[in-house]
């Protein structure tokens, strides 16, 4: 999975952080309060993430309003298995990975490893 662009990312922020659909309006004039931005350029990207399989689109009235396709944390997990799948020696990869975490995050992984290992088998 390619890493999202930067004005991509903003975007996806907005949609993801929003939780429901929303117009390019409306992603304008929230990054406008940060910095100017031109309607055509967001709606251009918008539609680039539309393409690519990242947002879904449906009509509300006249204008499109758009929906994220994945969370923020499919999307992370995504990032975190391509980043996997660049090392050679994957234990070592998630030893060095998992080195770098909180007792907070260790135990979240451990949560996570106890509900798959659940799931698997069910």
């Amino acid at each position: 999975m390619r890493r999202l662009g930067d004005l991509e990312a903003e975007i996806m922020d907005r949609l993801w952080r929003w939780k429901r659909p929303a117009t390019v309006r409306e992603v304008v004039d929230d990054i406008n309060k940060d910095r100017p931005l031109a309607y055509t350029t967001v709606m251009t990207v918008t539609n680039i993430l539309y393409n690519k399989g990242w947002l879904l689109r449906g009509k509300q009235g006249r204008a499109w309003v758009y929906t994220p396709v994945r969370s923020r944390e499919e999307y992370a997990a995504a990032l975190m298995e391509d980043g996997l799948g660049t090392s050679e020696d994957r234990p070592v990869a998630l030893t060095h990975f998992v080195q770098q975490l909180s007792p907070d995050e260790i135990s979240a992984l451990r949560k996570a490893l106890r509900a798959a290992g659940r799931q698997e088998h069910a």
